[in-house]
């Protein structure tokens, strides 16, 4: 029986988690390059110098913001396929898909860093969470369909791994419609969520 070449490529789940693994940590490497030094005109004193730095403030929420957002979603990954132990071809590039929307995460990042008192550039980060949020969604789905799942563990993480991200994006949701009430409100409530995730203040979020 001859196979096809769609049949034979992407069989290593271990080189999905190898190229995933290289572009969060470019990307979040990337994240802190858009904290500029600040540079002074004439003599510098130190009362120029600490507003220089107090004026940086709102990219270190941000960078912080993104960092976190980055951590998570590279957990979230790390939990799915420590319970897929079968790949195919679609996986790779759905996997490939996730890969690019976490390398749109700087510039998104970037953006919401010097336009942060704008309701368009939480939107625009929101929607890079969303779109990183929705396949990772798709991957764990098709993974459960093809059976790449093992059968040991299917019937204690698929549906925990599943309502996790639903629940993640709605909560997200929720943060970015705060920019109608205050920028800031919405990023810090964003930022209180990604805190929960991470560290499981409340316990009916597991740790991933």
């Amino acid at each position: 029986m001859k196979l096809t070449y769609n049949k034979l490529a992407g069989q290593s789940a271990e080189r999905i988690n190898a190229i995933s693994d290289a572009v969060f940590g470019v990307a979040m490497t990337l994240l802190v390059l858009e904290i500029k030094v600040p540079e002074l005109e004439g003599p510098e004193t130190e009362g120029e110098l600490m507003h220089a730095f107090v004026a940086l403030l709102p990219k270190f929420l941000v960078y912080f913001l993104s960092f976190m957002t980055a951590g998570i979603f590279w957990v979230g990954q790390s939990a799915q396929f420590r319970h897929i132990e079968k790949s195919d071809r679609n996986l790779i590039w759905i996997n490939l898909l996730f890969l690019l929307f976490v390398s749109t995460l700087p510039f998104s990042t970037a953006f919401l860093g010097d336009h942060i008192t704008f309701k368009f550039s939480i939107f625009l980060y929101w929607l890079n969470i969303f779109l990183m949020g929705l396949f990772l969604y798709i991957n764990w789905m098709y993974a459960d369909k093809k059976g790449f799942i093992t059968e040991e563990s299917r019937g204690m993480v698929y549906e925990p791994i599943k309502r996790r991200i639903m629940i993640a994006q709605a909560l997200y949701f929720i943060g970015a419609m705060l920019c109608f009430v205050s920028p800031y409100l919405s990023i810090g409530v964003i930022i209180a969520i990604q805190l929960n995730y991470a560290f499981a203040f409340f316990s009916g979020n597991e740790k991933k």
